[in-house]
C-alpha cells in the first residue's frame, strides 16, 4: 500500500488519504522527504508499505531521463534511513497496528 510519493517529472507530490489520521507535522515531514529526493535525484519516488508492514522506498526512472541519478538516490534514501529511523519504525508500528491489527506489545 503506497503511503505517499512525488513525481519528480510532473512536479507532483501524492498522499494517500487512506493515512489522514496521521499528525499534520508527519504528513509535511514526508511531503518534504519526498519532494526533496525528486528535486535532488530526479524520477519518482514512493513509500509503500509492504505484506510485513514494512516501509519501503521505491525510486524509478523514465527510459529517457538521462539527469537521474541512481547512485545519488541510494545515497539519499539510505541517509534518510539513518537520519529519521526513528519516524519510520513508528510510521511502521503504526501501519501494524492499525492495517494489519498486529498487537503493538507484540511487535517492540
Amino acid at each position: 500500500m503506497v503511503l505517499c510519493g512525488s513525481n519528480g517529472y510532473e512536479r507532483k507530490y501524492y498522499f494517500n488519504e487512506v493515512f489522514a489520521s496521521l499528525p499534520e507535522a508527519v504528513r509535511r515531514e514526508l511531503q518534504v522527504m519526498c519532494v526533496w529526493f525528486t528535486e535532488e535525484c530526479g524520477g519518482i519516488l514512493t513509500m509503500e508499505y509492504d505484506q510485513e508492514g514494512r516501509l519501503e522506498f521505491k525510486h524509478i526512472t523514465s527510459d529517457y531521463d538521462g539527469y537521474y541519478d541512481e547512485i545519488g538516490a541510494d545515497l539519499k534514501i539510505k541517509q534518510y534511513r539513518n537520519e529519521r529511523r526513528e519516524l519510520l519504525e513508528k510510521l511502521e508500528l503504526y501501519y501494524q497496528t492499525l492495517f494489519l491489527k498486529k498487537d503493538s506489545r507484540l511487535l517492540q
